[in-house]
Parts: C-alpha cells; sequence; structure tokens
C-alpha cells in the first residue's frame, strides 16, 4: 500500500519520463475531440454526438519532433456520467475523516467500482460507477489533470460534485474550457463557480474554431501548476517551431503550384482548332489545384479518407477555377475584362506584326481562363500561337489556396463538414492586382521547363523552379499579414 500511496501522490515529472495528463470530464463534452486536435490526430479514439462514447481509457503521447523523446502522455477517460450519484455514496460509505486519496481507494474497492466488461451481468442490478472508477484509478496514476467543460452547459450541481471528487486526488487539476465559439457560452458563469472552489486557474481551448496561441496558453497554464515545469516548457518550445515550419513547407506547396501553373505553356499552328488543347490545359490545372489541396490536407493532417468525415468542407475549393462568375466573386477580372470562351474563335494574323502585337496583348483570346497570344515576333514569323493561364486566373488560384491554408490553420480537428467557421466566411482580398503578378509568376511565362504540366517531368521542374518558389513563399506569406494589418 505504502508504494501504491507514493506513487498517486506523485505531481512532478521524473526526470526521462513524460508527464502524465488525465484528460476528464462530464461526459460528451469533446473530451477526445480535444485530444485529436492537440495530437493533430483526427483517427484518435471515437467522436459521436451520444453518452458514453469513450468507454475506457486510451493513451496517446505527444513527443519533441527533433529529438523523439516523449514529453507527454495523454489519457483519454471516459465521461462521468453519475458524480451526483458516486458523491452520495461517498458520503454515506467513506469516513469524513479520512483524506481524499483514501476515501477514493475505497470506492475502487467496492463492488460497485468493479466493471462489468465480462458481461456477467452482476451489477445491472447493482449502482454501477465502473465508468467512474476507470477515470479516478487514471487520476491516481498521473502528474496531473485538466477538466474539459462544455461552454454551451450552464452551471449544473452535477458539475460541482465532479469537480469536488477530482479535487480528492491531489493532483492539479486545470478546467479547460471547449466549444467557446459558440454564442451560447456560459463562461462567466463557470469562472465564478470554478473560483469558488479555488480553481483560479483556466484556459480557453476550442477544438473545433481552433488557435494555436489558445494551445499555447493551455500548456503554459498547466507549467505554472509543477513544481519543474521543464518538460512542458520545452514541449510548448518545440511546439511553436513545428507550427512555423508547417506554415513555412505550406507556403513553399502554394508557390510551386502557382509557379508550375504559370510556366505552363502550350504552342498550336495559327490555323489549329484550339479548343481541344484549351480544354486539356483546364483539365491539367484542376487536377494539379487537387494535387496541391491534397498536399496541404495531409502537411495539416486532416486526411481525406472515405472511412473518415472530413472535417473541412471542400466544395468552395472544388468550384471551377475556370467559372467567369467565381472570378467575379472574387473582385477579379479577366485580361480583355470579357466573358469566358467569347473570344474563342479570335484569330490573330501573324502577317500584321504591329498591329497583331497590339491586339495580342490587349485582348488575347480569353476562354475560360486561357490567354492566347503570340509573344514573340519569331512566334508570329512562324505562325506559332501560344497558350498560357490567364493572369487573373493565377491570381484566382493564389487567393483560393491562401483560404484554404488559413481554414486549416484555424480548424480544429474535432471540426467536421457541417461546422463552419464565422471568422473565415468573410470574403478574402487577392494577394495581389492581376495586372502586377510577382516578378516570379512573370519570370515563369519564359520558363516553361519549370512547368511538370508542360515538360511532364515532375522531379526536374520542381528543381528547375525551386529559388523562384522560395521567394514567392515569401511574398505569399507577408500579403496575409499585411491583410490581417
Amino acid at each position: 500500500m505504502t508504494d501504491y500511496l507514493q506513487d498517486i501522490n506523485k505531481t512532478t515529472v521524473s526526470e526521462g519520463e513524460p508527464l502524465k495528463l488525465a484528460v476528464v470530464g462530464h461526459t460528451n463534452t469533446g473530451k477526445t475531440s480535444l485530444l485529436r486536435t492537440l495530437l493533430r490526430d483526427m483517427y484518435f479514439g471515437e467522436v459521436k454526438n451520444e453518452a458514453a462514447t469513450t468507454r475506457h481509457v486510451e493513451r496517446a503521447l505527444i513527443s519533441d519532433s527533433q529529438t523523439g523523446e516523449n514529453l507527454v502522455a495523454l489519457f483519454d477517460t471516459p465521461g462521468l456520467e453519475d458524480a451526483s450519484g458516486l458523491m452520495d455514496w461517498l458520503e454515506d460509505n467513506t469516513a469524513s475523516r479520512r483524506d481524499g486519496i483514501e476515501r477514493l481507494q475505497q470506492f475502487l474497492a467496492s463492488d460497485i467500482a468493479k466493471s462489468d466488461a465480462q458481461g456477467d451481468g452482476l451489477n445491472n442490478a447493482l449502482e454501477d460507477y465502473s465508468q467512474e472508477a476507470k477515470v479516478i484509478r487514471q487520476l491516481l496514476s498521473s502528474d496531473m489533470a485538466i477538466y474539459v467543460i462544455d461552454a454551451r452547459e450552464p452551471v449544473l450541481g452535477k458539475y460541482k460534485d465532479e469537480l469536488a471528487i477530482l479535487s480528492w486526488s491531489a493532483i492539479p487539476v486545470m478546467p479547460v474550457f471547449n466549444f467557446t465559439d459558440s454564442q451560447d457560452a456560459n463562461i462567466s458563469d463557470w469562472q465564478t463557480m470554478l473560483a469558488r472552489r479555488n480553481l483560479h486557474i483556466s484556459t480557453r481551448f476550442d477544438s473545433v474554431a481552433f488557435e494555436f496561441e489558445d494551445e499555447m496558453t493551455l500548456w503554459q497554464n498547466l507549467a505554472t501548476m509543477l513544481t519543474h515545469p521543464d518538460t512542458l516548457n520545452q514541449l510548448i518550445v518545440r511546439r511553436r517551431e513545428d507550427w512555423a515550419q508547417l506554415y513555412e513547407q505550406a507556403s513553399i506547396i502554394i508557390a510551386h503550384f502557382l509557379i508550375d501553373v504559370a510556366a505552363y505553356v502550350r504552342e498550336i499552328d495559327e490555323d489549329d482548332d484550339p479548343l481541344p488543347v484549351l480544354t486539356e490545359m483546364q483539365e491539367a490545372v484542376r487536377q494539379s489545384e487537387r494535387t496541391m489541396q491534397g498536399k496541404l490536407l495531409n502537411l495539416y493532417k486532416f486526411y481525406d479518407n472515405t472511412a473518415v468525415v472530413t472535417p473541412l468542407e471542400l466544395s468552395e475549393y472544388q468550384q471551377d477555377p475556370f467559372d467567369p462568375e467565381l472570378l467575379k466573386s472574387y473582385g477579379l477580372r479577366t485580361t480583355s475584362g470579357a466573358a469566358a470562351g467569347a473570344l474563342l474563335g479570335l484569330g490573330i494574323d501573324a502577317a500584321a506584326l504591329g498591329t497583331t502585337l497590339g491586339l495580342g496583348a490587349a485582348i488575347g483570346g480569353i476562354a475560360g481562363g486561357i490567354l492566347s497570344n503570340t509573344s514573340t515576333i519569331a512566334d508570329k514569323l512562324t505562325g506559332v500561337k501560344r497558350l498560357f493561364i490567364d493572369p487573373a486566373t493565377l491570381t484566382l488560384l493564389a487567393t483560393r489556396s491562401l483560404d484554404l491554408l488559413a481554414s486549416l490553420r484555424h480548424r480544429g480537428h474535432a471540426a467536421n463538414a457541417d461546422t463552419p467557421i464565422a471568422e473565415l466566411q468573410e470574403a478574402t482580398t487577392p494577394p495581389w492586382n492581376p495586372n502586377k503578378l510577382p516578378s516570379e509568376l512573370k519570370k515563369a511565362r519564359g520558363k516553361p521547363q519549370w512547368s511538370s504540366l508542360t515538360s511532364g517531368k515532375s522531379s526536374l521542374a520542381e528543381e528547375l523552379r525551386a529559388d523562384a518558389a522560395w521567394s514567392l513563399s515569401d511574398k505569399l506569406k507577408r500579403s496575409r499579414h499585411e491583410e490581417k494589418d
């Protein structure tokens, strides 16, 4: 018994051990959802809109991405279903003069705490607190706990009883408010009740409308409750570095995609019907955008799998980028200002050199985002017409890509396809004027070898445009920072 008490009373992390953090709370408050977001893992546990989805304690680790050292062991526990009933039992069957841990141990040794997992039905006729027992066993073997609160819930007696029972475990307990983005949140009432129970440190962490700084506050507040917070301080530093690196990688993915498309060029003879080539180009760009979107989803661990509802509604990003109405919705106009396809049959007289040069630059041959232009005198003399992606469409693709990235950075891993995020519903501003493309995209016009769509050589094209992609990624990040300012 003595060794057991020494173990369960430990409130600091021993050297080389991960901090053991129990995640507890009433049933259906979003404990598993919160863990999914902390772990960046939409596959962890089971989430349903019904009571007692988690029936057993599940363990997950957060490691140092550089050293591989396990920093935090998170324990997802079943929901507390009847704390008030358990409190009544404790008051009736344990001595009030004994300390909290002793009273909880007496409960764990009783018949009502024993699991009915074998299905023998012995507990069915009795009070069954086997789920609460699982929570308490985990509490007594953890370093600290977070108590997840559904901020939409009113402060009820059952929650007060839960906190009283949790306090008997003699480990630091920090309340965490979930679903704080809801208009029905009752955080002020909850904070008043918590303060009366000497719980003055709490934090907000919405597992749907995610904010990275909220996560940092969560870890920082937990660190203040430990005698030796070195492990959590190490985690905070690493998580910041990892988050910044994710943004860097995502920006480079988008930059590579935009340059790949900007450098995409197809040549046809002056008298050839451009429609088949235009159709092929459009489909190639659509596929390239879908590939880029998939890379971003995977980078932020929102895996698009039919077995799991993708927690990001992609329909708005799946709209055809060559739809003129979509261009209008972003306040963009094609180079000619004409409707897509209106000038599809327009020919360019290769013999009228000066006139054609002006005509081509002014109205081109817009066909659903594809610009037809005899860009050099040599092309005109040989009767060659080059087709490439219109600047307005490039700007649209850039805007949509940055919008998707913003969504992923503010989307918790508990979100589903029906969960809108209010701050992302407003239309965003394009990162540049279509008439003033970044120099990297302008340069790509004359570098068809930079495009895998042109050359068919993905690895070589990516290597050739690498420097330009790094440069463009910085401009993409600055464009959104300036927009926020």
